[in-house]
């Protein structure tokens, strides 16, 4: 199974958007219709590519928008760059979405004792490939994080692409532990301090910020799967997110080729972008607490 990325619109402006299809050509929802499993069997699982490491765009699938595209986060009138934390350049992993999954905010977690942050769980790809903007993976799943985010639920799982040189040595989050040292530090900080230099606190965690391990993070992504078919059967309150898909049996949202064409079709055609602005490169310096 495979998934092509199409840019339409203008990189670095608010006009810009990835729309996604499937190998017979067919435009698709990320969100709702590339499959949760890549391979049920071994637990291997597809990630969409939101983020490639290193680079500072806040792109996300549009969960309100119809075929939920990418595109840039706007904040304030603005599109929403990641700041530069020092030591940290940009995102430290490759950030996306498992499809098919919904971290619900009508459902208080047991665990965390916070509701879901309406959005599709997040990925941190830790494999060494930069991937691109768009790319559908295939990934092993290795733990969770368990982030509250301005008092939400907001699991990151930590996974490496299976077609990683290293994919085979990796299979708990202990793993990342012996051969990634100082890597889950990292990431810990990252998420701790990434929206402070927006003059926001830096966030917590559930756990005291310890990592669950990969059977934990299954049965997370397990659960938010089920969320997400009463979402798109449209058994449950979406929030005002847009379930429109062309593939998925049953979905009262489920549209035809050329309605999902016709969405495409009214954006703009891609075209030359902005240049990235000099802000973004700036570096931010806190203590840490």
């Amino acid at each position: 199974m495979s998934f092509a990325a199409e840019e339409r619109g203008r990189p670095n402006t608010e006009d810009y958007r990835v729309f996604f299809k499937n190998a017979e050509g067919k435009y698709i929802s990320p969100f709702h219709d590339i499959p949760l499993y890549a391979d049920e069997a071994k637990n291997i699982f597809h990630a969409v590519i939101e983020v490639p490491r290193w680079t500072n765009a806040k792109m996300e699938i549009a969960t309100k928008d119809p075929l939920n595209p990418l595109k840039q986060d706007v904040k304030k009138g603005k599109l929403r760059y990641v700041a530069n934390v020092f030591p940290h350049k940009g995102y430290i992993w490759n950030y996306g979405a498992i499809p098919q999954t919904w971290e619900d905010p009508n459902h208080k977690d047991g665990d965390t004792g916070c509701c879901g942050d309406n959005d599709p769980i997040d990925i941190c790809d830790i494999g060494s490939k930069v991937c691109s903007r768009g790319e559908v993976i295939k990934i092993k799943i290795l733990g969770t994080l368990a982030l509250i985010d301005e008092g939400e639920t907001d699991w990151k799982v930590i996974a490496i692409n299976v077609e990683d040189p290293e994919a085979d040595s990796f299979n708990d989050i202990d793993d990342v532990k012996r051969l990634r040292p100082g890597y889950l530090e990292a990431t810990v900080d990252w998420f701790k301090r990434y929206k402070v230099p927006d003059g926001k606190p830096e966030n917590q965690f559930a756990f005291n910020g310890e990592f669950k391990d990969k059977g934990f993070a299954i049965d997370v992504i397990k659960s938010t799967h089920d969320f997400w078919k009463a979402l798109v059967s449209q058994k449950t309150d979406g929030k005002g997110l847009n379930c429109m898909n062309t593939c998925v049996a049953g979905s009262p949202c489920c549209c035809s080729t050329d309605d999902a064409k016709a969405v495409v079709n009214v954006t703009c055609a891609f075209g030359a972008g902005e240049p990235v602005p000099s802000s973004v490169d700036k570096w931010y310096y806190y203590e840490k607490n």
